[in-house]
This record gives C-alpha cells, structure tokens and sequence, in this order.
C-alpha cells in the first residue's frame, strides 16, 4: 500500500541521518498531552478520552511530539545528547474528516532533542525534503516553507501588542491568509469576520497600525531565501526578539545551502505560523500544490502534508527545565490521499507475480515455481481460487502484478515457462482492434525455457518499477 511505501522510504532517510528508531505508546494521561482543552472535567473533545480504573483521564495521542516531550522529562539523565529519534505509528483526533483529514491517521516524525542550534532546524529541513523525495513526491508538487516565531513576535511587540490572547488570536488570523487572502486576515486582526454564512469570528482587536504591520510582514516572501531576508530585516523595526529570529533564519538559510537545498525546495515565507501553541522559534511546514479532483468531479484542497518547527518549552511542561528541541512530521495519510488523488504517485502498490493454477495435479509444479521466484527475492503467490484461466488472469490485473506465469502440459513437456508481462500486454493490447489478431499474436507473453524462466521475470518486474 502506499502509505507503507511511504513510510520505509522516509524512515530509510532518518536513518542515514543518525536518527534511531523510538515509539511511545499510543495511550497517554490527558494531562500529558497538554491539549488545550475547554472540558477539563471530561476532556475529549478534539482527543478521544476515556477514564481508568483510578478515575484519571487518557486519551489517544493525537501527535507524536507530545509524548515523547513526556519520555524526554521522565528519562533525560539517561538520554544521549542531543537525543535523535524518529517514530511512525497512528495518531487519532476527534473531529470532521474530510478530504485527506481522518480520525486514525499515520504520522512520521524526526525529532532532535537537546540541541538549541538553528542548524538541527535546517537539518530537520532537509530530511524532509529528501523524504518527500524518497516517497516519489514531485519537487513541483508540494512547497516546503519556513519561517519564525520571534519574527512575528517582534513586529507585534514594536506595534505594542502585548496581551498574550492578542498575540494568539494573530497567529489563529495568520494561519487563515491562503484561505481569505488579506482582506480576510485584516478582519480578524482587527473587529472580526462575518463569513458566507453569516457566522462571526470576533477578531484580534489590534490597532490598525499593527493590523499594517502584520500584514506587511506575512507578504514580504521574495523570489530568494536572501531577499526574503533582507524585505524582513526592513520590516521587523529592529526588536530584540525578531532580530533574533532573522539571525536563526539566517543560519538556517546558509546551512540549508550546504546540505544542497535548492531555493525551489525549501524558501522562506513569513505566513506559515503553524496552528500548534507550543512552537516557539523556527516553523516549516509542506503544501501540497497539485490540482485535484474527487470521485463525483469535485475539487479537492489537502493544504499541509507535513511541518514541525523548535519547541523548546515543551519538556519544560514537566521539568520547568528548558529543553531544546526541533522535529518535522510527515502526514503519511494525507499525503498517500493526496497524492493518489493527483495522481502524483501510484495509489497501491504493485502486486506479487501470480502464478497461474491451470491443473490441480501440478499444484507441486506450480509451488515450486512460486519456490524459485522467491528465493531470488521476487514476491510471488499461486493462485489457489477455483477459477478458469480468465478469471486468474483479470485476478492478478486487479492486483496490479507485473507479470502472470503459466505452466500447463505442453509446457512440462517442452521444459518451458510461458510468462505473460501484464503491462506490456495492456499497452500493446491498446493498438490491436481485432480480438482475433490479440488471440492470435498474444501481446506481451513470451516463452522461456525453464532454467531461464526467473531472469525472464526478474527483468519484467524490473521494468515495471
């Protein structure tokens, strides 16, 4: 399946990186989670909460990053420093599914604790972009972009906006920009927002100075990380606070540079902020851009496949102790949907070779040949329905198998092996008009002599992918 591929293709990238394998459990005490939650007497909404048999309340993980900031706080001392780990496995959220988005998704993470130097944040970066590489995702199909916290942070501060529910209701406005555009976002930077429905969202209720100010920083993107830097540099108005994120985007920039990160594959873009509360520096997040259409016509928009960001507050949850650290997730489900959708990457995976089951008295034969497949590492299954040849041969099609190998009588006797290449036989199938002539010039099938029979497969599976 594609998620599976998905899955080995990145964990694959982790791994030449350094980074070790490492899973928590999928059940954690609500309050370890540290969702922000309005029931704090039943706590299951947006998580699926149950209580145990002390009356406290667990619920599933609804990301990987939590529990782990909980591992990280119980076992640090015994921890190698910086701690790199990556970890795959379900997720759950209690709410609306739609295109892309589930109750039960998988996710993938890469996560480096310990360690407060922008470069652990480019390095995450990169991975990200060499596994959506792995994954067979189209450099042109999705835009990884980063940015800063304390860069918004400052510009707030130099407008004069203090109020920590301010600030939050801004990051909430910002997140929306690609969905309302600017105007949309003035809205609810400042009175609020009526939508189509007639429904209000109350805004931030900032200044119009910083309503300007906040809008001109989530447009400075340029062409270039560098000219992004320098249109940001004009805008922030020198605070402390986004001096310091320009000089961390900075470092990101030049080691992204060194590591082979193309400005087409990872830019800088002050409007992705991130929905989560605990980031607190550097954010990046993968876009999927590729049009799609649902079954019934209808298009489709799956948004984020993927981002992650510095939060260096989050063991401290436990500690009071602040831990750097930095990770990137991979939305495995959603970029599988997406990408099936787009037609960007296959749907399902490949099929095994089906061997054919023509006479049940040579069930042996065909288990042997099944036997020689897979010792040369070829996925292989004999058929073992009670169908007729037709309805094998429609059988391995819908498993999308590269390749169907027939074995009757006529074959024993010659010593031979009819192997039928099922794309080559669709693709040249296309061009033949009569079904006589396909009967007659069989598209796609050949025949091997026996001991050349697995070399014949291996290249047709190979060619296949």
């Amino acid at each position: 399946m594609a998620e599976r591929r998905i899955l080995d293709a990145v964990s694959r990238v982790y791994e030449t990186y350094g980074f070790e394998p490492f899973d928590t459990g999928a059940f954690e005490y609500a309050d370890a989670l540290g969702k922000f939650l309005p029931d704090a007497d039943r706590p299951n909404e947006g998580v699926f909460a149950l209580q145990d048999d002390d009356e406290q309340w667990m619920a599933l993980r609804y990301d990987l990053t939590a529990p782990l900031a909980r591992f990280v706080a119980e076992h640090g001392d015994s921890l190698p420093k910086p701690f790199r780990r990556y970890a795959y496995g379900p997720v759950w959220r209690n709410e609306k599914p739609g295109p892309g988005r589930y109750r039960e998704f998988l996710q993938c993470d890469a996560d480096t604790v310990g360690s407060d130097r922008p470069e652990a944040d480019a390095e995450i970066i990169a991975m990200a972009v060499e596994g959506y590489a792995a994954a067979g995702l189209p450099r042109s199909a999705y835009a990884l972009k980063i940015n800063n916290r304390k860069l918004l942070n400052g510009v707030l501060t130099a407008a004069g906006v203090t109020d920590p529910l301010q600030k939050l209701a801004v990051l909430r406005a910002v997140d929306k920009l690609d969905r309302l555009g600017p105007e949309g976002v003035a809205a609810l930077l400042g009175a609020g927002r009526k939508d189509e429905s007639g429904a209000f969202t109350p805004g931030a209720r900032i200044g119009p100075a910083a309503v300007d100010a906040v809008l001109d920083f989530v447009q400075a993107a340029r062409g270039s990380r560098g000219a992004t830097l320098d249109r940001l540099s004009n805008v922030i108005g020198g605070s402390p606070e986004g001096d310091e994120g320009l000089e961390e985007l900075s470092r990101i920039g030049e080691a992204l540079a060194r590591l082979g990160i193309g400005e087409d594959q990872a830019l800088f873009d002050p409007s992705i902020v991130r929905g989560l509360e605990y980031y607190t520096g550097a954010v990046f997040e993968a876009d999927f851009s590729v049009d799609a259409v649902g079954e019934r016509g209808e298009a489709l928009r799956f948004g984020s496949i993927g981002g992650g960001g510095r939060y260096d507050d989050l063991v401290a949850r436990f500690t009071g102790q602040r831990t750097p650290a930095t990770g990137f997730s991979f939305g495995v489900s959603r970029l599988a949907a997406a990408a099936a959708a787009a037609g960007a990457v296959a749907a399902r995976a490949r099929g095994p070779v089906v061997v054919i089951s023509l006479d049940p008295t040579l069930m042996g034969e065909y288990f042997g040949l099944a036997g020689e497949l897979r010792a040369a590492g070829i996925p292989t299954e004999v058929y073992l329905g009670a169908s007729g040849m037709r309805a094998q041969m429609k059988y391995a099609d819908r498993r999308l198998s590269p390749a169907a190998v027939i074995v009757g009588g006529d074959e024993i006797a010659a010593g031979t092996v009819t192997i039928k290449d099922l794309d080559m036989g669709r693709l040249l199938a296309q061009s033949v008009a009569d079904n006589r002539v396909w009967r007659d010039e069989r598209p796609g099938q050949v025949t091997a002599p026996r001991s050349e029979f697995v070399a014949q497969v291996r290249r047709i599976v190979e060619a296949a992918g």
